[in-house]
């Protein structure tokens, strides 16, 4: 089949050389009305760059998929996500990601496996155009029971695409059980946060399990996944705070079938509970501060940053002598050396020395690609009190 063609400007050819996908409408040459789909991608001189996903309505115009030559048909998506999916071949967990994105060369596609179903979404309005052929090869290399479409998230609004949930296929409970090591977990996957739950946090959360000890608290707990490692690991004590009833009581019928007695739910706005236990004089073996994004666009970081050290200020402060502080931003727009140059204000402010333990991020199946500093979004740290 021959593609539509479009050419990229010197710009865009010179971000596709240095391994980045995305070519801006800026960067590339008049596209004449093209419709959503596979276009061929050749520079101002004719020479060719490969196949890509091309999106009219947005300003990443094209995402790259192939090299010149490389047909992107059934076949290729049943490849694609078959090597993705061995890439993942040693996680015991019965939830993880086995598609994400640019991080596994197929941009705008996420592909989450929940035991025996699976949950995608489809974020560019070209990946909307082939989706035969991409839920074709998702239904070949899992086979799931049923596979359900999260096309609800705000992105797919840029790319002027309908946003909602609909089964693709099969059939996908309201709720599902899924395990992290001991840990029983639940997802919602019709209706949670992203495709029912916050996988990336995974190998984070286990981590977290091996160093429990003493009295615990896990701010911003949502369903309280770092709450019940704390407290199947050594905890004598776990104190979970977050704004939602709705997630806390899934954090209570979720301790309930762990058989865990420890943990105590606490519904307030995190930012008030922490300078509140700060002013009553309060201290922990183990904080772990896992905030939503405070930065949704570029025009909020400044705002965003300031959030983030009051919280990290106010977890430092609660810290025991020798406690640890497990802190994390999944915020885009916040690079890594914004992130610890926050941590480094929010230390010098509450006068504490903290030691760098561990630089941490997003667990192996939300790989990064260092050509596409995007993929990186969640910057974690491990942070010891020294008095």
């Amino acid at each position: 089949m021959v593609l539509p063609g479009i050419a990229v400007r010197p710009k865009g050819v010179g971000r596709l050389r240095a391994g980045h996908p995305w070519v801006y409408r800026t960067d590339l040459a008049d596209t004449g009305g093209l419709s959503a789909g596979l276009v061929g991608l050749a520079d101002e001189r004719g020479r060719g760059l490969g196949t890509a996903l091309y999106s009219p309505a947005s300003e990443i115009r094209v995402r790259w998929l192939a090299p010149a030559g490389v047909t992107v048909d059934g076949g290729w998506w049943r490849a694609m996500i078959t090597a993705a999916l061995a890439r993942r071949g040693g996680i015991t967990a019965t939830a993880y990601r086995v598609v994400h994105a640019e991080g596994d060369g197929l941009p705008s596609l996420v592909l989450d496996r929940y035991g025996d179903y699976a949950v995608a979404q489809l974020l560019s309005a070209g990946l909307e155009a082939v989706r035969g052929d991409v839920l074709a090869a998702i239904r070949d290399v899992l086979g799931p029971r049923g596979l359900l479409l999260r096309n609800d998230a705000p992105v797919r609004q840029r790319e002027r695409l309908p946003r909602g949930v609909e089964l693709a296929f099969g059939e996908v409970p309201e709720r599902l059980e899924y395990s992290e090591g001991s840990v029983r977990l639940l997802a919602a996957p019709w209706t949670g946060q992203k495709t029912g739950a916050f996988l990336d946090q995974r190998e984070n959360r286990a981590l977290l399990g091996t160093l429990a000890r003493g009295r615990c608290l896990d701010a911003f707990a949502y369903q309280g996944g770092f709450a019940l490692h704390m407290a199947a690991g050594a905890a004598a004590e776990v104190t979970a705070v977050d704004s939602s009833a709705e997630a806390l009581a899934v954090l209570a019928e979720t301790a309930r079938l762990n058989r865990v007695t420890t943990v105590r739910t606490v519904e307030a706005n995190a930012f008030d509970w922490l300078r509140a236990a700060v002013a009553g004089g309060d201290h922990y073996d183990i904080v772990v501060l896992d905030p939503p994004a405070f930065a949704k666009d570029r025009r909020s970081l400044g705002r965003a940053i300031a959030g983030y050290k009051e919280v990290n200020l106010r977890a430092m402060q609660l810290l025991a002598p020798g406690g640890l502080l497990f802190t994390a931003s999944c915020s885009h727009h916040m690079h890594r050396g914004d992130f610890f140059a926050m941590l480094a204000a929010a230390a010098a402010d509450a006068g504490r020395r903290l030691q760098l333990v561990e630089i941490r991020g997003a667990a192996a199946d939300h790989p990064e690609l260092v050509t596409v500093p995007e993929t990186g979004y969640l910057k974690a740290a491990l942070l010891r009190a020294l008095d």
